[in-house]
This record gives C-alpha cells, structure tokens and sequence, in this order.
C-alpha cells in the first residue's frame, strides 16, 4: 500500500468512512490495505485459522470478536500462517498474543488489545457478513487501508 490514510481522507472526503481510534499496531507491517473478508466470532478462532489458511490474495480479514478482550484470537502462528498464504493483515475487533512476535512480522496487524489466554476451539461464528464495530460497518469485498493514523474503508479500491 502507497497511500497514506490522511492523504485518502483528504482526497475522496466523504467516499471513505473513518474507524474510530480504538486499534493498536501489533504487526510489522505497520501500513496495509486490501480487500475485505469478514468474520464474526465470539472468544472462537476456528474460523480465523480456517481463513487464514486459504490464498488470501491481498485481502484483509476483519474479524468482530465482539470486543472481548478476555482471550486472543490471533497469536504468532496464525499471523504466520495468513502470512505465507498472502494476506495483507487482519483488523480484530478483540484481543490478539504473542505481540513480541508479531511486531517482527511482515504482517499488518490492528487490535484492541492483547490477552496471553487462547481462544476457544468450538467452529462457532460466521464468514463473509457484514460486521459492525469502531461506527463503521465493514461488507466483504469492500477496500480497508490503515497506517499509523488509522483505518479507512471504501466501498471501491482507491
């Protein structure tokens, strides 16, 4: 990604909605972008594991944990894992582990937090919906780009 989130606001004003600055940096790659893929799940990362072992092709996963912060929903291994299958990075609206680790990763990592406790292993959830958190409303297959000031999303590529 080569556009910085100040500079997409300044030039497509009201084309982008604005996240609310409650996100973190966790990964190495500080600045990332890509199409949407959502999940919605609740202290459950089957489906992150199950996502993020598939050809991610740019794409990010923005994961609704529901903003608990009571377990991780994605740690060392499966940032790796979405890694080497080309995802761009993920947005959990939750908790993630293993931050050290992460932060030396080229991987785009957003969080509200980190919790050393891993999640359940139930399969519980659901994929490609809309999720909502941050006052934005995020729809599979829209545009998310986030740097260190932010995260914008688009419905077409920018």
């Amino acid at each position: 990604m080569t556009h910085a989130t100040t500079d997409l606001c300044d030039a497509h004003g009201d084309a982008v909605r604005v996240v609310a600055p409650i996100f973190r940096d966790f990964g190495g790659a500080e600045r990332f972008g890509g199409r949407v893929a959502t999940l919605k799940v609740h202290e459950d990362n089957v489906l992150v594991r199950r996502a993020l072992e598939e050809p991610g092709e740019g794409r990010v996963l923005v994961i609704d944990g529901g903003g608990s912060l009571r377990v991780a929903l994605l740690g060392d291994q499966l940032a790796a894992l979405g890694a080497g299958n080309g995802w761009a990075g993920v947005v959990v609206h939750g908790a993630v582990r293993d931050s050290a680790a992460l932060a030396t990763m080229a991987f785009g990592v957003k969080a509200l937090g980190v919790h050393p406790r891993k999640s359940a292993k139930n399969g519980w959830g659901e994929r490609d919906v809309p999720v909502t958190f941050g006052g934005v409303t995020f729809s599979p297959g829209e545009w998310l780009y986030a740097d260190a000031d932010g995260i914008v999303v688009a419905s077409a590529a920018l």
